[in-house]
């Protein structure tokens, strides 16, 4: 009995010997990973020019600027060409251009500057409205250099019209960019953007 005692104690010994080492060894193999997130802040940035022009509306030079002064006659035709440009880099945004025009009443209906915005593909916020947007979003994210948007080219005096009471009026320009993501449209980003009309 003492030596089958003896074997089962060696058995049991050896036993607790190999769970032990499986145990031991358990102990050791492990595995650990980590994730990190670092966050950034998208922006949408633009900025508008117009080319420099003398006041009859003649091209002077290469320069562009953020204003002009017109001399206003009877059937004259003037280069106005504000343009927005979309910041390379920019995140996908819908563009928006407010034209405040109190010139309206005497341009030539064949080239003024509501015409034109038509034309170059702006759409009016709603009837009557000052705001134009482009329905598709200008995404410059991917882009080394901005992105123009032309809003018109220029703008004609009607042949009858009376300047007489136009001195001091003004066409003024406004760009926008409202992000895309997020709106289902360039209506809906407009109505969530604050500017109002």
């Amino acid at each position: 009995m003492k030596k089958m005692y003896k074997a089962m104690l060696l058995v049991l010994c050896a036993a607790l010997l190999v769970a032990g080492s499986v145990l031991g060894t358990l102990a050791y193999l492990k595995d650990s990973k980590t994730i990190t997130n670092t966050m950034s802040v998208g922006s949408v940035t633009i900025t508008m020019d117009e080319t420099d022009v003398d006041v009859y509306g003649v091209k002077d030079g290469e320069t562009r600027v953020a204003a002009n002064e017109y001399k206003l006659i009877p059937g004259h035709t003037y280069v106005k060409d504000p343009v927005i440009h979309v910041t390379a880099g920019s995140e996908a945004c819908y563009v928006f251009v407010k034209v405040e025009n109190q010139i309206a009443a005497i341009e030539d209906s064949n080239n003024s500057i509501a015409k034109q915005l038509g034309a170059y593909g702006w759409v009016q916020l709603e009837a009557g409205s000052t705001v134009w947007y482009k329905a598709t979003a200008i995404d410059a994210r991917n882009s080394t250099a901005d992105i123009d948007v032309a809003v018109f080219t220029s703008f004609t005096i009607a042949g009858t019209a009376d300047i007489s009471t136009y001195t001091g009026k003004t066409i003024k320009i406004t760009g926008y960019a409202i992000q895309a993501d997020g709106f289902a449209d360039a209506q809906a980003a407009w109505a969530a953007s604050g500017f109002g009309v």
